[in-house]
């Protein structure tokens, strides 16, 4: 792998996990389909770029260059920008400009860039200013609670809130499931059975649409 990345969980209830890591090669790598988004901070021959990334609705071809310094603030389901719905994101990412020295805009406003370290107390400074806010409907929707909502204005907020569906989140997360468990060496027969898929072709259609890998592709790179 080309990539050197260390990963750490947030104290923020806004974050899901904050990663930091550089590249030692370039080349090309398959990313999977992502249910969150993320602020990421890209680094390159003296240049910095703050971007906000969108969730991604399929597996696809990620290039990447030698020498990329990178900061991923991934976000909790629910959490979003108001002036920029994570809908609008979806299958994108966006440039936010940059301000004068190591400082980016972002809604009339100039921001610090963050670091690794301090990427909470970034956080907690957006929620304050009211930049990053959370929707509680998408927590209780993915856990199938009672809505006293019609369902448009549910379908509507969650999809403002998330850039997905609810059934589109569904499925990414059991494909996450079914490719864990290969990877730790369960069969392809236990997994569809343990993951509640239909049969084996199942199986395999998400695991390339969502993952961007077959079973027997994760068989072969289980931990021995």
């Amino acid at each position: 792998m080309g990539f050197v990345v260390e990963a750490r969980p947030s104290d923020s209830l806004y974050v899901e996990t904050v990663m930091h890591g550089h590249t030692v090669s370039s080349g090309t790598v398959i990313r999977p389909a992502e249910c969150h988004w993320h602020l990421v901070l890209v680094k390159h021959r003296g240049e910095t770029q703050m971007l906000a990334v969108g969730p991604l609705t399929s597996a696809g071809a990620l290039p990447y260059t030698e020498g990329v310094e990178l900061l991923w603030i991934k976000f909790k389901l629910g959490v979003l920008m108001p002036h920029l719905p994570t809908a609008k994101l979806r299958d994108a990412e966006i440039e936010l400009p940059r301000a004068a020295g190591q400082s980016f805009w972002l809604q009339g406003s100039a921001w610090r860039y963050p670091s690794y370290e301090n990427a909470d107390t970034f956080v907690s400074r957006l929620v304050r200013e009211a930049v990053l806010t959370w929707d509680p409907l998408v927590s209780a929707a993915l856990q199938h609670q009672r809505l006293e909502l019609s369902p448009r204005t549910v379908r509507h907020r969650f999809l403002r809130a998330t850039g997905l569906s609810r059934n589109q989140i569904e499925q990414v997360e059991r494909a996450q499931r079914a490719e864990l468990l290969l990877r730790q060496g369960a069969s392809i027969l236990d997994t569809v059975e343990a993951v509640g898929y239909a049969d084996q072709p199942h199986l395999t259609r998400s695991l390339k649409r969502w993952i961007g890998h077959t079973p027997a592709h994760l068989l072969r790179s289980s931990i021995p």
